[in-house]
């Protein structure tokens, strides 16, 4: 795990869509695991930005959504394919049968999450896969317990991440109680993987996540696990990570980090 520092969240926005085009750039049919929230609303704007005025070129990318709310449609302005609709695939020219999410209307719910998981595998699996973390150390809506093996399949929303998410909706109520998820088994066989966090409320969660005991209350530490993981984050969600002074030299220093130095 390489944990990157940037002064301020548009910074960290900005290396973390430079990152993404990059890969595109390498690989014009990439697979893309994607994320929602907040977090992640600036970097789509971005990324489509790229699109416009430097030609990032989405067209043969294919994309699959790390969850769904279970019991929205489609076209529910709460649903995740809403979200990434508004935020990035209406605005870039990826080809929208190209893009995946668990269906939250599903007629068979069991059945969804092995159907999810053989379309990844048809597309050979995910090349580079985008996260946030939620204010309980989840990856996706893997919370607290799940296991470190798991794969896609239904979660019950913890009251934390109720909280967290339902004053999206135009009525808090209204948000469900239950979603689809990856696994956090199926993240860590993901390529690559690139977590952006922002903001000093995650500071906190973030130090867990990164510096902590792998634990499964904490899904997101599994991310050290993992052989290809870079995690961007802005000064204020650094702020309780006991190695600053290393992550700050590593990114001032390494070679691979150069073209990214302003």
């Amino acid at each position: 795990m390489e944990v990157i520092i940037q002064k301020n969240k548009a910074a960290a926005v900005s290396l973390a869509a430079k990152l993404i085009a990059r890969e595109i750039r390498k690989k014009a049919d990439l697979v893309l695991g994607l994320a929602t929230g907040r977090t992640m609303e600036s970097l789509y704007a971005e990324l489509a930005v790229m699109h416009n005025n430097e030609g990032l070129d989405f067209s043969l990318c294919r994309s699959f959504n790390l969850d769904e709310y279970i019991g929205l449609p489609p076209e529910h302005p709460g649903s995740y394919r809403y979200y990434m609709n508004e935020h990035l695939f209406n605005k870039v020219n990826i080809d929208l049968r190209n893009t995946h999410l668990p269906n939250g209307v599903a007629e068979d719910l069991d059945g969804e999450g092995e159907r999810y998981e053989e379309r990844i595998e048809a597309c050979g699996g995910i090349d580079l896969q985008l996260l946030g973390i939620g204010c309980s150390g989840h990856i996706g809506f893997n919370e607290p317990l799940s296991s470190l093996m798991s794969k896609t399949r239904q979660k019950a929303l913890t009251p934390v991440t109720i909280a967290q998410n339902s004053p999206l909706f135009d009525k808090p109520e209204d948000m469900p109680k239950r979603a689809f998820t990856m696994g956090v088994g199926t993240i860590l066989e993901s390529r690559r993987i690139l977590m952006l966090v922002t903001g000093r409320e995650k500071a906190q969660i973030l130090a867990k996540a990164v510096e902590g005991p792998i634990t499964s209350m904490v899904s997101a530490t599994a991310l050290q696990l993992h052989p290809a993981t870079v995690v961007i984050v802005d000064e204020e969600a650094a702020e309780l990570l006991q190695e600053k002074e290393y992550y700050h030299w590593i990114f001032n220093n390494e070679p691979e980090w150069e073209e990214f130095r302003v």
